[in-house]
């Protein structure tokens, strides 16, 4: 029946009743909050483009860490800064490498056992060309080579798990990774070891403040050939669909706000915990518009984070984390 039978606002007047009937929630525990791994000792370097986010030494990590639990935050992140580089990215499985020192070090802190450590499997920040696997000279010039790549990804998760890693998460965007990892994983006895995959990662503008917190900017060349093309969604699918086939056992969408419709379309095409990663160019804009003045920081930071839980996301990885669960 037609207005005046039916007045939508009568479950409007207040909050109590506004909470009452809200559709979707948001929590603490579904943020995932990333940090950024270096060398050193009290090490905490601001990163001039994500304002309030710094590389962190394993010691200061590990403080981080303790106050993430405490505000009740669902888990974190690794990305991790060597000491050196070389082209095949050796620093990314050594048993000595710093997420892996890192990940012994959170494992060691009672609080931050109530945190799930996800460990980020790619190579772009331990290789000195800055690309996510091994380079050679293909028909359009150099490239990613992408079987030979796959061992070391493999490796690298591995090595990660045996510190200590509870979800290993493949952001490099290459064919077969996940079957692989999982692969390599099982061999080595880590066959309880969840698979998070960056499905459907798309070559996107917004991740330039990131490469200056990991150091990770390609040092040649771009990665379009194996980051997907932002236009499109079915492609997006298949992706999902063939990570999903090989062993992925949770999905994760890159970037987020920009993608909404992928993060609602893999929600109504599959029945797996997904993710989005609100990437650190969506953290950095809205950043500058509170600066100025032209945002509300606290409800357009909430309203940025509920946008993407309504369009499907279980969980989202967000530099907010710890600001959205001390307003939560």
């Amino acid at each position: 029946m037609p207005f005046p039978e039916h007045r939508l606002r009568r479950l409007r007047r207040n909050e109590s009743l506004r909470a009452l009937v809200r559709e979707t929630s948001l929590d603490p525990g579904d943020l995932i909050y990333p940090l950024f791994i270096c060398p050193g000792e009290g090490v905490r370097n601001p990163i001039s483009s994500m304002p309030g986010v710094f590389n962190l030494s394993v010691d200061e990590a590990v403080r981080e860490a303790e106050e993430a639990a405490i505000l009740g935050i669902g888990g974190l992140l690794l990305f991790g800064l060597p000491e050196a580089k070389d082209e095949q990215g050796t620093g990314a499985w050594a048993d000595d490498g710093i997420v892996q020192r890192a990940l012994r070090a959170l494992k060691q802190s009672a609080s931050s056992k109530k945190l799930v450590l996800i460990a980020d499997v790619c190579l772009c920040e331990y290789t000195s060309h800055g690309h996510c696997g091994i380079i050679h000279k293909g028909p359009y010039g150099h490239d990613v080579a992408n079987d030979p790549t796959l061992d070391l990804l493999a490796r690298t998760a591995v090595s990660q798990a045996r510190a200590g890693a509870d979800i290993v998460a493949p952001s490099d965007m290459m064919d077969g990774r996940v079957a692989a990892i999982r692969h390599g994983l099982d061999h080595a006895g880590f066959s309880d070891t969840p698979i998070l995959s960056y499905a459907s990662k798309f070559a996107s503008a917004f991740y330039g403040p990131f490469r200056e917190a990991a150091d990770s900017a390609p040092q040649f060349g771009d990665r379009r050939t194996y980051q997907m093309d932002g236009a499109n969604a079915r492609e997006a699918m298949r992706e999902i669909e063939l990570d999903l086939a090989e062993g992925a056992d949770m999905i994760l969408m890159k970037p987020a706000m920009p993608y909404l419709d992928i993060v609602r379309a893999a929600r109504d095409r599959v029945d797996v915990p997904i993710g989005a990663y609100q990437v650190s160019g969506e953290y950095s804009m809205l950043h500058a518009a509170f600066q100025r003045g032209w945002l509300d920081q606290n409800r357009a930071m909430l309203e940025s984070l509920l946008g993407i839980r309504r369009a499907g996301a279980d969980f989202i990885v967000t530099y907010f984390a710890k600001d959205a669960a001390k307003l939560l």
